[in-house]
């Protein structure tokens, strides 16, 4: 018999605000927190905007020594984890250990303080023998991407397996994707599931503005995020973290806990196309669609949201168009199809946990969260994106898609029969 996995826990850090509730607030207000970068002078740059996440890590509970030796991107893991594993009523040390796992997702890793460090021992680049003494003592757990589930399995005494996801902006999705099939398969009873990014740094910028792939809007930062639109001119970097606890159903059922709700399937696929671009087509995202559809074992018919990859640049909205509309056939158009990157950016491998945490809050409090600045409608994007107004509605099966460079495709499906309400 095909083992269930249920939600039962959820922690965020995002732009806007960091936690659940401020972040479900925001979402349903139609709020941005897309403005000009304050990380670091960006003077220069064709994109000067950003959705940078307002985070004090000492007024989350980080110590000066976890703050110390952790890099942004693992800082906002933690303490997203930190709230998950609150929200589920899980006692650290109360489970078996060996039962118990980590998989988070990133795209870029410790870009911050990689690139902060090598212009301290590279004398602000002007030298190529550069000056190890001038490095900080962690600059190794910068360079290596492994950090950020190891430091979550130890901060919670998890000693099954723990991995660390790296398949562009698809991180998110794929990091819980694997826990998912992980506990399915019986190799796991729970899963510290998600992702983290803090790429807001001059590196990671201008990497995107040399492919034209980030809006230049710099004069009207608060709407330059414009997914669906006829007028979209690229994505808005952000940052941010979110970890949900996964767990077997039945194992949740004898702790008394009423899930949020399921994970009920997962796929991912490659494109063998472009590094960067997309067919018009939109074959290889339907075919994570499909595939994810089988594996819950539900119609297209049946679902009642899609939570959109949504980026804003014109190839990937009209490709996720195509696809839904190939999967979902007619049933596409009476569909609600959001991007909720319009109001907190596109954190790249940490927005896929982001997302499937906002789909696992909109089913749990009957809402669709809009899309914001949605104006002028593309001829080619034609379905119904939720405009800048949240709307009630009762989600019983959604499906939230994800992108990737590298020809990443991915979805995963989610169900509610019942279920905590919050």
């Amino acid at each position: 018999m095909t083992r269930r996995v249920a939600v039962t826990g959820v922690g965020v850090v995002a732009p806007g605000g960091v936690g659940v509730p401020a972040f479900w607030d925001m979402l349903t207000a139609g709020r941005t927190a897309t403005r000009g970068i304050t990380l670091f002078d960006p003077a220069g740059f064709r994109s000067r905007i950003a959705a940078e996440c307002d985070f004090d890590a000492a007024a989350f509970g980080l110590s000066p020594q976890e703050v110390a030796r952790a890099d942004r991107y693992v800082q906002f893991a933690m303490v997203a984890a930190d709230e998950a594993i609150r929200d589920s009523g899980l006692e650290p040390g109360a489970q078996d250990p060996w039962r118990t796992g980590v998989s988070l997702g990133t795209a870029v890793g410790g870009t911050t303080r990689l690139e902060h460090d090598y212009v301290r021992v590279s004398g602000e680049g002007e030298r190529w023998d550069v000056d190890h003494r001038r490095a900080g003592p962690f600059l190794e757990r910068a360079f290596t991407p492994s950090v950020l589930a190891s430091a979550v399995a130890e901060r919670f005494g998890v000693h099954g397996a723990v991995q660390t996801v790296s398949t562009g902006c698809t991180s998110g999705l794929d990091a819980i994707g694997y826990a998912f099939q992980a506990i399915e398969e019986d190799l796991a009873d729970v899963y510290i599931a998600g992702a983290s990014d803090s790429p807001i740094s001059p590196i990671t910028v201008a990497c995107f503005d040399a492919i034209r792939a980030t809006s230049p809007n710099n004069d009207d930062p608060e709407h330059a995020s414009r997914p669906f639109d006829a007028r979209r001119d690229g994505f808005v970097m952000g940052e941010g973290a979110a970890v949900l606890v996964l767990e077997e159903l039945e194992h949740a059922r004898a702790r008394g806990v009423d899930p949020y709700c399921e994970i009920s399937g997962f796929a991912t696929f490659g494109n063998a196309y472009h590094m960067t671009g997309l067919t018009r087509e939109g074959l290889e995202m339907s075919m994570a669609i499909d595939t994810a559809l089988d594996h819950a074992r539900i119609a297209s018919c049946d679902i009642d949201y899609v939570n959109a990859h949504g980026s804003g640049t014109k190839q990937n909205d009209r490709h996720e168009t195509a696809a839904v509309k190939r999967s979902l056939g007619e049933h596409a158009y009476r569909t609600p199809m959001s991007s909720i990157k319009s109001m907190v950016g596109h954190s790249l491998g940490a927005i896929g946990a982001i997302e499937v945490a906002a789909c696992t809050l909109a089913m749990a409090r009957g809402v669709v969260p809009p899309t914001a600045n949605y104006e002028d409608p593309d001829p080619e994007c034609d379905l119904d994106y939720v405009p800048k107004t949240a709307r009630e509605a009762r989600l019983r099966r959604v499906l939230s898609v994800g992108s990737g460079f590298g020809g990443f495709q991915s979805a995963v499906v989610m169900s509610r029969d019942g279920g905590r309400s919050r």
